[in-house]
């Protein structure tokens, strides 16, 4: 026996060297000084451990038949955590002998993967030097009454982590209740949702009990510093971009530091904090959309060679049947062409009151000074259109499934079409998502979405029966002898259902 060992402490080396060997380890390492460690269930280093919360059950292996093979060193590890060891025995118990309960400090104080780990296994690795420290510790006796004027860096950290952790998971809440219940937006409130438990499981990390004994919120200085802008608020809006910047100032704060503590932490914090910059633009970005398309109900979508009479008469008709919006699609012209075509519908539907969006090419979109670009799934990301357009345009996006719909959102699409609802006569899908898709994604997103694929008079009940109080279309106006009383008709159907709603 080592003669600066505890008869416990020589066993448990010796165990140690036995799961080496057993595991054809060159030395002693980390792991196996643990195992050795608790391998005696009535030991001290096993009833500390069982008291911080450690599961001995799941971390106990049987020990290795004893053999005459010569078993591995200790190795530099071993030997430095054992140094350790002994430097604690020292200043907790006044002797030079090493202890069960110093081993296990000196381990996990030295092996911070290890201690992670038995951290991630529910070890409460605070309580557990407390414990360490209670139990080895004589009395102190002071000489002169003990101040302590500021408290320590780790307390302070834990302060930070405290405030700001309360802080983002509040913002979250409000932010979610505005998309919950004031824009009834299905997938923005799931997205909130999960940042915000995605966050608590980030911060449990950080022991709760560490964190609650650093709180001090009667003394803290911040609670009566505020300003006179913190109380106005003007609408539900407001509300919510005011703790969105609020929850990206928490989560930076949180970041910095988080690094003190783990630097996974850091990185788990930084990642969600790219996560609230997306939503913010989706949400912020939705509501410009919804207030700019607020009126809009009837989008037409026009194709000269296509139309039974003149584009600009038909255009005109067409707004004065109650069409918000005219898209110019226009696939067989060339860019000359194309360009000369677009200024010219940028001259009638300005004459009509009426916007104007181009089809596919935002290039041309900006030359023509359309109001927009309308993306299908193969044409430029909505971050590439923007840059081209720049942040006033109205960027729409078509979607045949929900995945497409919940992209749309968060790469900040102003509106989405959604469809095919029937099968279309100016253009072939290969596969029809029907009405239930519209309905699915209706209740998805509050964003400004627009049914497209074979909406006519004859099949737009079936269409506001979905909630839908939007439409796109095409053939069944620019093919129309009187495009004004078919847009007339559609218009009344949708503000029926608008009125109802």
């Amino acid at each position: 026996m080592h003669s600066e060992w505890t008869p416990a402490v020589a066993r448990a080396v010796r165990a140690a060297q036995y799961f080496a060997l057993h595991a054809n380890a060159a030395e002693v390492a980390s792991t196996h000084l643990l195992l050795g460690l608790v391998e005696e269930a009535e030991g001290k280093a096993a009833q500390v451990l069982d008291a911080a919360g450690l599961p001995l059950d799941r971390l106990r292996q049987p020990l290795p038949p004893t053999t005459d093979a010569s078993l591995p060193p200790l190795g530099a590890v071993a030997e430095a955590i054992l140094s350790h060891a002994h430097s604690l025995a020292r200043k907790l118990e006044g002797e030079p002998v090493v202890s069960g309960p110093a081993v296990v400090l000196a381990l996990l104080r030295r092996d911070e993967d290890l201690r992670r780990s038995l951290v991630a296994e529910g070890l409460d690795f605070t309580r557990l030097e407390r414990a360490i420290h209670a139990v080895g510790e004589p009395p102190l006796e002071l000489h002169e009454p003990l101040r302590l004027s500021e408290p320590t860096e780790f307390i302070d950290a834990a302060r930070v982590l405290d405030a700001n952790g309360n802080r983002a998971r509040e913002a979250l809440r409000v932010v979610e209740d505005y998309c919950r219940f004031v824009l009834d937006d299905a997938f923005l409130s799931g997205e909130l949702k999960r940042l915000r438990h995605e966050l608590t499981a980030a911060l449990e990390t950080v022991s709760l009990h560490w964190r609650l004994e650093s709180r001090e919120t009667l003394r803290d200085v911040g609670t009566a510093i505020s300003t006179a802008r913190e109380g106005e608020r003007q609408t539900p809006l407001d509300v919510a971009h005011v703790n969105l910047k609020r929850l990206q100032e928490a989560l930076r704060s949180l970041e910095e530091f988080g690094k003190l503590r783990d630097t996974v932490l850091g990185g788990q914090l930084e990642a969600l904090r790219y996560r609230a910059y997306t939503l913010e633009r989706a949400i912020v970005l939705g509501a410009e959309s919804r207030r700019r398309l607020a009126d809009a109900r009837l989008y037409v979508l026009l194709t000269g060679s296509l139309c039974t009479a003149a584009l600009d008469w038909t255009i005109a008709e067409a707004a004065a049947g109650g069409a918000n919006i005219i898209q110019l699609r226009e696939k067989n012209l060339d860019d000359r062409k194309l360009l000369e075509r677009a200024r010219q519908v940028r001259r009638w539907t300005r004459q009509a009151g009426v916007l104007f969006i181009l089809n596919d090419r935002p290039d041309v979109a900006r030359l023509a000074g359309a109001d927009g670009v309308h993306l299908g799934q193969d044409d430029l990301p909505v971050k590439e259109a923007r840059r081209i357009l720049g942040p006033d345009a109205l960027i729409g996006v078509s979607t045949h499934h929900l995945e497409q719909v919940r992209q749309a959102i968060v790469d900040g699409a102003n509106y989405i079409a959604v469809g095919p609802a029937f099968a279309s006569t100016t253009k072939a899908f290969p596969e029809i998502p029907g009405l239930d898709f519209v309905r699915q994604a209706l209740a998805e997103t509050s964003l400004p979405a627009f049914v497209i694929g074979g909406v006519n008079p004859d099949t737009i009940d079936d269409v506001v029966a979905t909630g839908a109080q939007r439409v796109a279309v095409s053939a069944t106006i620019c093919g129309a002898d009187e495009p004004r009383a078919v847009a007339a008709e559609l218009s009344r159907c949708l503000q029926d259902r608008s009125r109802r709603d």
